[in-house]
């Protein structure tokens, strides 16, 4: 007896030995840090007022244009999520995610569609600093504003946010850079965020060189601007009151701008300056039980982007230029009713309320103010894993290349299914 509990006695201090070691001098055993892995697959029907060959020439005047279907950028096919009339392959998403080791975390998500593979996100995320402090490096969604950190199957709709897609783009501000957040010792939560990005968010910001000698060898390229060229910063905090919870942030960007549309366009056009982005979102939730609540959300854009718009005429390759500054504002606000843990309805609405265009040469630009969207849905989820939702947009942003515009009924049906480990979302 005596030996047994002399060695009992003795295993209990080899192991709160272990425990005070310093972490470096601990055995360390990789078989614990196997990846969790899941995959996601979104489909989805579409029905749209308007055909395929139309909606591509679609754009929101003086603010985007590509918003709806499939077009060519850069020698690439950029098709938006539900892009044509009837079926969709939207993508099939990869995701791996492990611990690294004692100090690191990694995290990979790839994308699969019809018109290729993409690293959506690939980076590491530090465990070990302390006071609050978190970092993280390579390619990830930014933490600007509420919803661009979120995955697509994770947002209520199947389609982006007005304001958000004509601003920043389906992929939204998705970066290559580095991210150092502090969460405040304080009795709610506060945390406040900085991120340096390599700046090449395809519709407001970029900084590659503009090659319009290439038209013509009199014109003059508009040079690469040195990168990282995209700076972020922002608050976020969140409390409950009883069993409602309240999360408010605000946030900023500024960066360099290199927009080229000089030869995918049919009147081609480019834009350099610089540009910079205010956001503020509020989220209030109010839990009834377990599984049925009430979530309003709401975000609000502000863009100021400042420079020098090029158009190209084609037949001679002349590239004339003017000054031009745009002061463009948007929101989006949705409401969400979960009846409970299979069903959900939701409205959103959307508005670009504000678009102001200056140019220097005194000629009028065609910017209308009234551009919004109507979205409600209905959502059945079988399980955690599996979710089906029936979705209707009227969507009154869009003109066509004559200026008219052009109402555009979208009823969609979407389907998302996922198998495997995967990380609980964000509130």
């Amino acid at each position: 007896m005596k030996k047994i509990l002399l060695a009992t006695a003795l295993c209990a201090t080899l192991i709160h030995a272990a425990d005070v070691l310093p972490v470096e001098k601990r055995t360390f055993d990789q078989s614990k840090y196997i990846p969790d892995i899941s995959l996601v697959m979104d489909a989805s029907y579409v029905s749209r007022s308007v055909s395929d060959d139309e909606v591509v020439h679609l754009e929101v005047p003086g603010v985007a244009h590509g918003l709806i279907g499939s077009h060519e950028h850069g020698g690439e096919t950029h098709a938006t999520y539900n892009a044509d009339n009837g079926f969709n392959l939207n993508y099939a998403e990869l995701v791996l995610s492990s611990s690294v080791d004692p100090f690191f975390t990694m995290d990979g998500v790839f994308h699969f569609s019809p018109n290729g593979v993409h690293v959506e996100e690939l980076f590491f995320t530090s465990t070990a600093l302390g006071n609050g402090l978190r970092a993280k490096g390579g390619k990830f969604n930014s933490n600007f504003g509420y919803l661009n950190e979120q995955h697509h199957h994770a947002w209520d709709f199947a389609d982006m946010p007005l304001v958000y897609e004509a601003f920043l783009g389906m992929h939204g501000l998705n970066e290559v850079g580095a991210q150092i957040q502090w969460t405040a010792p304080t009795p709610f939560y506060l945390m406040a965020g900085v991120e340096v990005l390599q700046g090449e968010n395809e519709q407001m910001f970029g900084n590659n060189t503009i090659h319009l000698s290439e038209l013509n060898a009199s014109n003059a390229d508009v040079t690469y601007e040195k990168a990282p060229s995209m700076f972020v910063g922002y608050v976020k905090t969140s409390f409950d009151i009883e069993d409602t919870t309240v999360l408010a942030g605000l946030s900023y960007i500024q960066g360099s701008s290199r927009i080229d549309h000089t030869e995918d366009e049919e009147e081609p056009h480019a834009f350099s300056g610089d540009s910079k982005l205010y956001g503020a979102d509020l989220v209030i939730k109010h839990a009834f039980d377990s599984y049925s609540s009430l979530k309003w959300q709401n975000e609000l854009l502000y863009r100021d982007m400042d420079g020098i718009q090029y158009g190209i005429n084609t037949a001679t390759g002349f590239a004339g230029s003017i000054d031009i500054t745009k002061k463009q504002a948007g929101l989006y606000s949705q409401l969400i009713y979960a009846i409970d843990r299979n069903y959900k309805v939701g409205v959103r609405y959307d508005s670009i309320f504000k678009n102001d265009i200056e140019k220097s040469a005194g000629e009028a630009a065609f910017a209308p103010h009234d551009l919004d969207k109507y979205s409600v849905m209905a959502e059945y989820s079988t399980s955690e894993f599996a979710r089906f939702r029936l979705q209707y947009d009227r969507n009154n942003a869009m003109f066509n290349e004559e200026g008219n515009r052009q109402s555009i009924d979208t009823i969609i049906l979407q389907a998302n299914i996922s198998i495997g480990a995967h990380g609980a979302h964000s509130f």
